[in-house]
């Protein structure tokens, strides 16, 4: 019976300090939003987590965002026979285990979970309009077609990846995808 944590965090420039599990068997890190479970570290731990094992996540926000996925995934774990403690919540849910007090407070907190995400959003959106109104964000019109002769020809020239793309309007990225094919 392993003792497995989960930790996940929004973007690669975020912390997982925070979340500490405690003394636990394998840890599966995630740096990806929690907006859906498509996650490759949630993933792989579903499918490596056996009968018998627990499951440690530092709060109910940290595994989902949605109360649909939060329910699923505890569902899905249960159903394997493995059982998922919140430390922050201080909550447990296990195969078997009817605690009505639990699931509400599970209900409340995912609910509080998936909430606190579409306030996100909806500032995001609102700061975004507010940019747009400033002339500081703008959605760069994307170049539909590359000349990719025309690319490789100036680099046949002699030229760098910075000029071709400051000459083409490209990103250097793209310069790097031409010539690599």
């Amino acid at each position: 019976m392993a003792s497995v944590g989960y930790v996940r965090v929004s973007s690669v420039n975020q912390n997982t300090e925070r979340q500490d599990l405690g003394e636990v068997d394998k840890i599966f890190t995630e740096k990806l939003s929690g907006k859906d479970t498509k996650r490759p570290e949630l993933l792989a731990m579903i499918d490596y987590v056996r009968d018998g094992d627990t499951i440690v996540v530092y709060s109910i926000d940290r595994l989902a965002r949605d109360l649909r996925d939060l329910q699923d995934i505890i569902s899905k774990l249960n159903d394997k026979g493995v059982a998922i403690t919140f430390l922050s919540e201080k909550l447990t849910f296990g195969a078997g285990v009817d605690d009505a007090l639990a699931k509400l407070q599970l209900q409340m907190m995912g609910a509080f979970a998936e909430f606190e995400r579409n306030i996100i959003r909806k500032r995001q959106a609102e700061g975004i309009t507010k940019a747009k109104e400033r002339g500081v964000y703008t959605n760069r019109k994307r170049k539909t077609t590359i000349d990719y002769e025309k690319v490789k020809s100036l680099r046949n020239e002699g030229l760098s990846t910075y000029r071709i793309a400051n000459d083409m309007k490209i990103s250097r990225m793209s310069v790097h995808r031409i010539l690599n094919t």
